[in-house]
């Protein structure tokens, strides 16, 4: 089986794998070619992605501990309306220049709009018109990626990731449901408690059993914002 929540690494010997034409298929030929990256982070930023896109519109996208920005790179293929991307990541992987090369050698117009930072959350200034995502942002960092967008009264997209039972706010709510669950149901409430609309989501669990996705956009801000002209692409088609 090709299982997608695999953490082997993707390399040419996976090119028969992805032999259609749509979006997809050709990140995954991208992906495959720069080797650098496992199976499983392919499908998460790409499920990800998507689904984020199909609440939030236009903005900067700020990756917050992005390791190669993948997410970010597919958040600007499928939204051309977001100017440009930053990947913050305290300690980014050598080959994340090597997987921007490719592409951007593959879509030209992400030259030069993914700026990597090595830097932590508290060094990220964020305004308001970001669109701020953390894909598996283990323990607290989901909470400092809420911090960050609630204080910029950002869009924020996180999908948390091994929660830590002694130190994230269970709201009390764990004689009821999973503590997991408990922890990601009082981020959701403190958003709302913080004037912010929210989303709950899902993506596929055989990418990962830590799939519930959070997004949050400020009352009364239009989620689907443009900064600049339509040119969305859904990733269904070329």
């Amino acid at each position: 089986m090709f299982s997608h929540g695999s953490h082997g690494r993707l390399t040419e010997h996976d090119l028969d794998r992805f032999t259609g034409d749509t979006l997809f298929d050709r990140l995954a030929r991208a992906v495959c070619a720069a080797e650098c990256l496992p199976r499983k982070e392919l499908y998460e930023a790409w499920e990800m992605g998507r689904r984020v896109r199909r609440v939030f519109r236009g903005g900067r996208v700020v990756d917050l501990g992005g390791g190669h920005g993948l997410l970010a790179h597919v958040m600007l293929l499928l939204d051309e309306t977001s100017p440009s991307a930053i990947v913050a990541d305290t300690t980014l992987p050598p080959s994340h220049e090597r997987l921007h090369q490719m592409l951007s050698a593959l879509w030209p117009r992400l030259a030069g709009r993914v700026l990597f930072a090595g830097a932590s959350i508290d060094e990220v200034a964020a305004r308001e018109t970001d669109v701020i995502v953390c894909c598996h942002g283990c323990g607290g960092l989901t909470d400092l990626a809420l911090d960050l967008a609630i204080e910029a009264r950002a869009r924020i997209a996180v999908l948390p990731c091994c929660h830590d039972f002694a130190r994230n706010d269970t709201g009390d709510l764990e004689g009821w449901m999973p503590a997991d669950l408990a922890i990601d149901a009082t981020r959701a409430a403190r958003l709302r408690r913080e004037g912010y609309r929210v989303w709950t989501k899902t993506i596929p669990a055989e990418v990962t059993p830590r799939n519930r996705l959070l997004m949050g956009a400020p009352t009364g801000h239009d989620p689907h914002a443009l900064d600049e002209a339509p040119g969305q692409d859904d990733g269904t088609d070329g």
